[in-house]
């Protein structure tokens, strides 16, 4: 007998630079939920690595938690987690592998490292 098939579900998380967010997608290419916020700092002021880490280090999980809930979904419903491995800044891009790889071991769901600039040339062909 043949398994059904699954439609699913990964939870991406992206902080390469000054923004982070969290998107949910299914399989079929549906955005379930895609929350974002910005590490702004004083006007003249640059972003520096640590700071910004800091930043989404504070951010990251009430972001994961917000996206679930606004996909209306539990961490049950994720069959997969994936993470900007780079390029970017080192320091964001250490807090969200941690979290990501954090989060895949106590899901117990696969772990996907994404290339941000892969990633940028594709999108296209599935948003559009």
């Amino acid at each position: 007998s043949t398994q059904p098939r699954i439609n699913m579900i990964v939870l991406g998380i992206e902080g390469s630079a000054n923004k982070i967010g969290v998107g949910i997608i299914r399989e079929d290419g549906t955005i379930l939920s895609n929350p974002r916020t910005t590490y702004i700092t004083p006007p003249g002021e640059g972003f520096q690595p640590r700071q910004t880490a800091k930043h989404h280090q504070q951010q990251v999980l009430p972001m994961v938690h917000e996206a679930l809930k606004l996909a209306n979904l539990k961490k049950e419903d994720i069959n997969a987690i994936a993470y900007t491995m780079g390029p970017g800044m080192g320091a964001p891009l250490r807090s969200v592998a941690v979290v990501a790889r954090t989060l895949a071991q106590l899901w117990k769901v696969p772990i996907l490292p994404v290339n941000h600039c892969v990633a940028r040339i594709l999108h296209p062909l599935f948003f559009s």
